[in-house]
């Protein structure tokens, strides 16, 4: 049988960790999808450096368009990045009836409900295992796996830069930029990491999680992001005195009147698998109706890990390659025409516990008044613990809240700040119990 013939576009860290393990795992691969897969064009900038990469093993070329309008490509693996000339490359090649594989979450994330149209129209398949957690197969778990399920949540450590800062932050008591700093020197952070700490990158894969859990068109502008620049070392602390770790957490839940869709620091019990998620190691957590609670962990980057990922989605392309595009498994689960039109919720709408610490005059009434506020909010205290600060008349008080909407929490912190007795701002956290 003749073997599929792959372009691949872009021979950095990904794309060249995907030539070598194609090449590496040649016959292993074929054995499994039933004919062979082999890279015969690559697209790259640096063309010296290409060709030494790939020798006579595929052709080099400058020019990526070149590679996605040749009729014997059969699969493009876009590997460059950005939504910009990306999402171009990949409309080209579905047009010329290509299958696309893609590591690209931002271009899936803003652009993919297009995508996958034209793929449908085309009968093509566009498959993005390696865009969410690198290694760890987590879009075919929920899209194949679970299919029996209702999925009723999902929370995800996605992101492995902010993921080691945290851990590094509560391990070594260091603050945020001292361990953002060591996380550029190790290569874990990017010289400019906002994408990353400032939790874009999250949202972008949890965009796409939300949308096949839960069989919605892909909205990453509805998604509520808040990042870890701004997280201080006494919150880490006091959190884990509570019993508690702070990570940075992808949550997408069903509700009866929307969808969930938020990526934001958030305290975790101690005991729970995910608060013990170290390092750069990324972990999703997804609880359906039927299978109950399942843990998914792993590598969420790096060069094999995710080149991993982007060649089981060859094979399945290649196993798939001739099948009637009609019985194939849908880009986002669920039929097309079966999606739902559940809204997106605002996060005022949210419902989940809070963490809430402030610093006051330590004098007496503040409690009772601090308390009557949140009691009228209809938010129920959990616990709290009261600080005094050394050498002054102030304390830091601590409230660990039940279930409250966060429309009522905002409004209670407000009425709390406008207390003449109160010394700060209220820094809120969001605590999910995943129980």
């Amino acid at each position: 049988m003749e073997p599929i013939r792959v372009g691949l576009l872009g021979l950095g860290v990904v794309g060249g960790g995907t030539f070598n393990v194609l090449a590496r795992n040649a016959e292993e691969i074929a054995r499994r999808a039933g004919r062979h897969i082999v890279v015969t064009k690559v697209s790259a900038r640096d063309l010296v450096k290409a060709k030494s990469r790939v020798g006579d093993a595929a052709q080099v070329v400058a020019d990526p368009f070149e590679i996605v309008r040749d009729p014997s490509i059969d699969i493009v693996v876009e590997l460059i990045g950005g939504d910009g000339l990306a999402r171009e490359l990949v409309l080209e090649a579905i047009a010329h009836g290509k299958h696309v594989v893609t590591a690209n979450k931002a271009l899936l994330a803003k652009h993919g409900n297009e995508i996958f149209a034209l793929a449908s129209e085309k009968g093509v398949m566009v498959m993005f295992e390696a865009a969410v957690a690198g290694g760890i197969p987590i879009i075919k778990a929920i899209r194949e796996g679970l299919t029996a399920n209702q999925i009723e949540w999902v929370a995800g450590i996605i992101n492995g830069t902010t993921n080691f800062i945290l851990s590094e932050m509560r391990a070594r008591g260091l603050p945020f930029a001292d361990v953002l700093a060591e996380a550029q020197k190790l290569g874990y952070a990017e010289a400019d990491p906002t994408f990353d700490v400032e939790g874009v990158d999250a949202a972008h894969k949890l965009t796409l999680l939300s949308a096949i859990a839960f069989g919605v068109p892909v909205q990453f502008d509805k998604a509520y992001i808040e990042g870890i620049s701004s997280l201080s070392q006494t919150d880490i602390s006091y959190a884990e005195e509570l019993g508690y770790r702070i990570k940075l957490l992808g949550v997408t839940k069903a509700r009866p009147d929307g969808i969930e869709l938020r990526v934001h620091p958030t305290l975790i019990p101690a005991k729970r698998l995910l608060a013990n998620v170290e390092g750069a190691m990324n972990a999703v957590l997804v609880q359906g109706d039927a299978v109950g609670a399942t843990l998914y962990y792993g590598k969420g980057a790096g060069e094999e890990p995710t080149a991993s990922a982007v060649v089981a989605d060859l094979v399945d392309v290649t196993r798939l390659h001739t099948a009637d595009p009609e019985h194939r498994v849908p880009h986002l689960a669920f039929q097309p025409q079966s999606m739902s039109d559940k809204p997106i919720l605002p996060i005022e709408a949210v419902t989940t516990s809070y963490y809430l610490r402030l610093t006051v005059d330590d004098v007496p009434g503040v409690l009772a008044e601090i308390t009557r506020i949140l009691a009228d909010a209809s938010i129920s205290i959990g616990s709290m613990i009261q600080k005094p600060r050394e050498g002054s008349t102030q304390a830091d008080i601590i409230f660990l809240t039940h279930e409250a909407i966060e429309r009522n929490v905002n409004a209670a912190i407000a009425r709390i700040e406008a207390l003449t007795t109160v010394q700060s701002k209220v820094t809120r956290l969001r605590l999910e119990n995943l129980a």
